[in-house]
């Protein structure tokens, strides 16, 4: 009988203990969770990792209270990490590739090397970033396509971030022909920029002489816009420069080439 009490008070006091040790475990590692969420809220980390590894952080401090509170019952332990350290390794092995865009996805996150609304270019890809997620940011390009591309892809690749500054400089090729007056074209480009409410002053845009072609002075226009704004401008640009040149009595030259005839004796 005395035996059999004293079994129950020993066992007793340790669930009793191991209850405690649970219970204030769970109690601290909110704490730190909850400091942690403060710190990167101060710090305007994004939301979707503040959450994410808040619940990281507290699933494996809630492990390490539970490890805690089984061995204060004399449950050898040892066997449960050495399974728990395998199970971890099988698991991240199979998800490495998970894993990479993972750890990826947190460094965009934290770098910001482009945001929501920016247009990128990632692996030859253009668009619009529409949304950056833990695994992977999402693109709209300009035909409106959706494109996913892995976060581990983008970080590891070049990321050409067209809007990180405000203005974009175009440059739009206009041939014409050695015979035709190169000033006044230049000149007529020039008023065509300034007249495009779209291109921008300042910096102020500029016309040049790129090269010397084999059947035409190739110019050089080179407005400063937003690169959004930058296809339709090119498109609009194109239309009115072949309208003022047709008025102006300015060629568009075609490729040529002299043929010699010789007549053998």
């Amino acid at each position: 009988m005395q035996t059999l009490q004293g079994l129950v008070l020993q066992y007793g006091l340790s669930l009793i203990g191991s209850i405690v040790i649970f219970l204030v475990g769970r109690w601290v590692s909110r704490l730190l969770v909850n400091a942690l969420k403060k710190l990167m809220e101060k710090g305007k980390v994004d939301s979707t990792l503040v959450s994410f590894l808040s619940n990281v952080l507290f699933y494996l401090l809630i492990m390490v209270v539970i490890i805690a509170a089984l061995g204060n019952l004399g449950v050898d332990t040892t066997s449960a990490l050495a399974i728990l350290g395998g199970a971890s390794l099988a698991v991240g092995f199979a998800l490495q590739d998970s894993l990479g865009n993972l750890a990826a996805g947190v460094m965009i996150i934290l770098l910001r090397p482009y945001r929501v609304g920016d247009v990128i270019e990632v692996n030859g890809e253009v668009g619009e970033v529409a949304d950056i997620k833990i695994f992977h940011t999402q693109l709209i390009t300009l035909r409106n396509k959706v494109i996913f591309i892995p976060n581990n892809e983008v970080i590891t690749g070049n990321i050409v971030n067209y809007t990180e500054k405000e203005a974009y400089r175009l440059d739009m090729v206009f041939g014409i022909g050695y015979d035709d007056d190169l000033l006044k074209a230049k000149q007529v480009l020039m008023e065509l920029l300034h007249s495009d409410e779209r291109v921008m002053q300042n910096p102020a845009p500029s016309v040049i002489v790129g090269e010397l072609g084999d059947n035409s002075v190739n110019l050089v226009a080179r407005p400063w816009v937003r690169f959004k704004d930058s296809p339709a401008i090119q498109a609009d640009m194109t239309e009115q420069v072949k309208l003022r040149f047709d008025k102006d009595g300015i060629s568009f030259p075609f490729p040529q080439r002299d043929v010699h005839l010789f007549q053998a004796n």
